[in-house]
């Protein structure tokens, strides 16, 4: 593995303990959003410098040497390349629709009065997994079906 992993490791950890102390230090409304940040740094920052002290040790150097490889070959399989760029296409264009839909949809809760911005949050948070999810779907059933 690379160093650069390591000091992408470390520095992932060092900011989520500087989010840590900083939620820890002050009391305001953002503590939620603060300590969420230092939990999305804190877990990704131990993980890589866990993996990068595993993946180093003298036993395991074959070992990631051939997994490395194997990852550079799917990533270089023009099937797989082609499929995931179909796949993001149909997805974007799903979530195209989607977020015309949402436009209408928001655009008559606001003249309503009725629009609250927890739910408009919400909502997005859950289209962004939307996004991901459908590109994950489509791309495997893109897969399932070339191959």
């Amino acid at each position: 593995m690379k160093r650069s992993e390591l000091y992408f490791g470390i520095g992932y950890f060092l900011a989520g303990v500087l989010f840590l102390i900083l939620g820890l230090a002050t009391e305001t409304a953002l503590d939620g959003i603060v300590f969420g940040l230092a939990g999305a740094c804190l877990g990704p920052g131990a993980v890589m410098i866990f993996k990068y002290f595993y993946w180093t040790r003298p036993g395991k150097k074959e070992e990631y040497a051939r997994m490395a490889e194997q990852e550079k070959i799917e990533m270089e399989d023009e099937l797989k390349a082609s499929l995931r760029n179909r796949s993001g296409r149909y997805a974007y264009l799903l979530g195209l629709v989607t977020m015309s839909i949402s436009i209408l949809v928001f655009s008559a809760l606001d003249t309503l009065g009725v629009l609250d911005s927890r739910v408009l949050v919400l909502y997005l948070s859950g289209f962004l997994v939307f996004q991901f999810g459908a590109g994950l779907v489509i791309f495997r059933y893109l897969l399932k079906k070339y191959q």
